[in-house]
């Protein structure tokens, strides 16, 4: 391990200020910005992602933001691989980089590594599929909290993918999904410290509620309906984009589809919490915490 090269990981919940800070720390330490937030990967999703505007992204260098396409085949694994690949190539020039992002499969995946598991029989994802498709998605959460209360309880319950995926190590194994996680991970060539921000919840649910309001004047419903004929792609199944199509199906009020998504996007950000709170050497600051503080504490670190 080289001990002079650093990754600075800026975690916390959606609409807490994390891409803000990221860039102020990544202009203090003349360095570059990789984005670990999987819905930010597609060009189609810019508004119902909360992606850098383009005076965001040209106040300091950005990596996988609107890199990909949502009819492009994208994974945490092919993820982890091209980040780490660029982060090798940033340490050739900077002792720093910078990483920003709420997906926390993502960023474990760069800074511990992604757990291996073992190959189960493939007709076991073609039956909870099935099963998705004719009972829904209630019935594979339900199944999962009962052979696996952890992972119900950390996962991207409302990510039918995530789902899937858990159950099928549950049912191939006989063992918990959970159980094979952090085991035999590879080891990195730098030093990762994590700095969280936080906030009471009530602010938080404030923040997302206005940044939901934002959206939705921004354009975000006629971002989703240029999409419409696309709604079957993965990766459109998520807070922001499923909601409104169920307006546009006739389905739901557009105010009842709104109340949706903010409330969806609230208990995204209870499951952001849980997952980055396992974390125990994170340096959590409050989310009005000055600048000046948040630097001093990352260059004591790195000096200690």
């Amino acid at each position: 391990m080289n001990t002079n090269h650093y990754l600075i990981s800026i975690v916390g919940p959606t609409a807490i200020g994390k891409t803000a800070l990221s860039i102020k720390l990544a202009k203090h330490f003349k360095t570059e910005i990789i984005s670990a937030d999987s819905r930010q990967f597609f060009k189609e999703m810019q508004i119902g992602t909360a992606a850098p505007t383009p005076e965001e992204l040209s106040e300091a260098p950005h990596h996988y933001i609107h890199h990909k396409s949502i009819e492009d085949v994208y994974n945490v694994g092919t993820f982890e691989k091209e980040a780490l690949h660029t982060l090798e190539t940033l340490f050739k020039t900077h002792n720093t980089a910078i990483m920003v992002g709420g997906s926390g499969l993502y960023i474990d995946a760069i800074t511990r590594g992604l757990d291996n598991f073992p190959k189960v029989d493939t007709n076991i994802r073609i039956a909870l599929n099935a099963q998705l498709d004719s009972e829904g998605l209630k019935s594979l959460q339900e199944q999962l909290e009962q052979l696996d209360p952890k992972s119900f309880k950390t996962i991207a319950i409302d990510n039918p993918h995530r789902v899937i995926r858990a159950l099928e190590i549950c049912l191939g194994t006989g063992q918990p999904y959970s159980s094979f996680l952090n085991k035999n991970k590879d080891s990195r060539t730098f030093k990762t410290i994590t700095v969280g921000l936080k906030a009471d919840r009530e602010i938080i649910y404030d923040r997302i509620n206005r940044r939901v309001d934002i959206m939705m004047e921004q354009g975000l419903l006629d971002e989703v309906k240029s999409l419409e004929d696309k709604q079957h792609l993965n990766a459109l199944n998520t807070v922001g984009y499923k909601e409104l199509f169920n307006y546009l199906k006739g389905e739901w009020t557009l105010d009842f589809a709104i109340s949706e998504i903010k409330k969806n996007s609230r208990r995204f950000a209870k499951r952001q919490l849980t997952w980055f709170k396992r974390n125990e050497n994170t340096l959590w600051f409050d989310y009005e915490t000055p600048i000046r503080t948040i630097i001093q504490d990352i260059e004591s670190k790195i000096e200690a």
